[in-house]
């Protein structure tokens, strides 16, 4: 499907230049003098370069429509990850690079998609929420307004993320998993 260069969002998974790229970044620009243009960021799936775009709004380009199918993490072997087919229960290994930073957010068990381009995996999708329990909260700062301070806290799986002064250490808490930041209260 072909859309236009101002059209472009992060995640969008663009074919360019004979590969496969995913939309990091964008900044819509609009110039005194000239044509607005979308500069954009994107990574390569396929070989992990990264490259900066120019399109202006009369620029085409074709979206890839990936096939996602439903797989379940493991556990880590080194610096690759393997994941069951739920399916057919079938295992595949694949480098954590794929994942990128969210891989410090995979539990064992984790439903995970897998986005495949020709049958060959080149992106994995974890839930953009996760349950993590504090294992350190620094202490509340007596004098610190409550509506707009928050404090570091360290999660069991090694993330730092900024919470409410309320939150201790052992609380269960709902963290964003790709702007790694607090969400509420797990229930």
């Amino acid at each position: 499907m072909k859309i236009s260069g101002v059209d472009i969002r992060p995640g969008n998974i663009l074919e360019y230049e004979g590969g496969i790229w995913k939309v990091a970044k964008i900044q819509h620009t609009q110039p005194g003098k000239g044509g607005a243009y979308m500069q954009v960021e994107m990574k390569n799936l396929q070989d992990g370069r990264k490259t900066n775009v120019r399109f202006r709004s009369a620029d085409t380009i074709e979206r890839v429509r990936l096939d996602q199918k439903g797989y379940q993490y493991l556990y880590a072997d080194g610096d690759q990850l393997v994941f069951m087919d739920k399916d057919n229960y079938e295992q595949i290994s694949l480098p954590a690079d794929l994942v990128g930073e969210a891989a410090a957010f995979l539990q064992d068990g984790m439903e995970v998609d897998l986005e495949l381009w020709d049958e060959k995996p080149i992106s994995v999708a974890l839930p953009s929420q996760i349950e993590a329990t504090i294992v350190e909260a620094d202490a509340v700062v007596k004098g610190q307004t409550a509506s707009s301070s928050y404090k570091p806290a360290v999660l069991d799986n090694g993330v730092r993320v900024m919470v409410p002064p309320h939150i201790e250490s052992g609380t269960r808490i709902v963290v964003d998993v790709y702007e790694r930041t607090y969400v509420g209260k797990a229930s």
